[in-house]
Formats: structure tokens, C-alpha cells, sequence
């Protein structure tokens, strides 16, 4: 059933996980690692590309956001938090989009205060890279 999906089916699972929908990009990785039907810098890549992905969806969302509320009317301290520490920090805050519960805010929070797309891109992709790199690790 894995090889059926394969790469499709970690690219489609790297996506909806790094979006606001709950996914196990993680797990898949993992299994797809331990059968070697594909090497493992290509399941990198390809988890890469679709979580980093779906962290640019979260991004645009928060930038098609800011258009009807502006930062400055937040009303959710989850919110608050998410656009203080982006303003604090700027881009680099996303090399920690991959984190649960942290990440989609953080993405959101990025478009909502326009942080320049490149860089958003460059930093999110770090990040996603790190936590599937590291899991190769672990799992050698």
C-alpha cells in the first residue's frame, strides 16, 4: 500500500500536515525510509517541498487576512502572540514553522505582517528541511 502512494502520497501528507488540518507527514516518512523503495535524500526533498508548501499556504492566508483585519485589530491572544514574536524576530522565527501547535500561527502571523515571500520561503524550507533530516538521522 505505501509503494502505491509513495512519493505522491509524502508529498499530499507533508502538505495537509504543515497546513492548519492535523497530518502524519512524520510517520509516513518514517515507513517510506524503512522500506527503501526510494532513497532516502529523495523522501527528504519531496516531504520537504510539500511541507514547506503548506507553510506558504498558511503564509498567503494570513497575507489574504491582513486585507479585511489588520494586525493591529487582533482579538485572540493566540493571535497576539504568533504577530509578537514574528515582529520580534522577523523571517528567521519560521525556521521553527515546523513545530506543532506553534508553526501554522507563526506561517499565518508572516502573511498577515508581509514578511517578504523569498525570505519566508527560504526559512520555512530550513526548517522543514532540519525536522525530516533529522528523523533520517535518528532513523540510521
Amino acid at each position: 500500500m505505501l509503494q502505491q502512494w509513495g512519493l505522491w502520497g509524502l508529498l499530499l501528507s507533508a502538505f495537509i500536515s504543515s497546513t492548519l488540518a492535523p497530518g502524519g507527514s512524520e510517520a509516513l516518512f518514517v515507513a517510506l525510509l524503512l522500506q527503501g523503495f526510494h532513497s532516502p535524500l529523495t523522501l527528504l526533498l519531496v516531504a520537504t517541498v510539500g511541507n514547506t508548501l503548506g507553510g506558504l499556504s498558511s503564509w498567503l492566508i494570513g497575507r489574504l487576512i491582513a486585507r479585511k483585519y489588520p494586525a493591529e485589530r487582533l482579538a485572540n491572544a493566540r493571535h497576539e502572540a504568533a504577530v509578537a514574536k514574528v515582529r520580534r524576530w522577523g523571517s528567521p522565527i519560521l525556521l521553527l514553522s515546523w513545530l506543532p501547535l506553534v508553526g501554522d500561527p507563526l506561517c499565518v502571523a508572516a502573511g498577515w505582517l508581509r514578511i517578504n515571500v523569498l525570505s519566508a520561503l527560504c526559512f520555512i524550507a530550513i526548517g522543514k528541511a532540519a525536522r525530516y533530516g533529522a528523523l533520517w538521522w535518528v532513523v540510521n
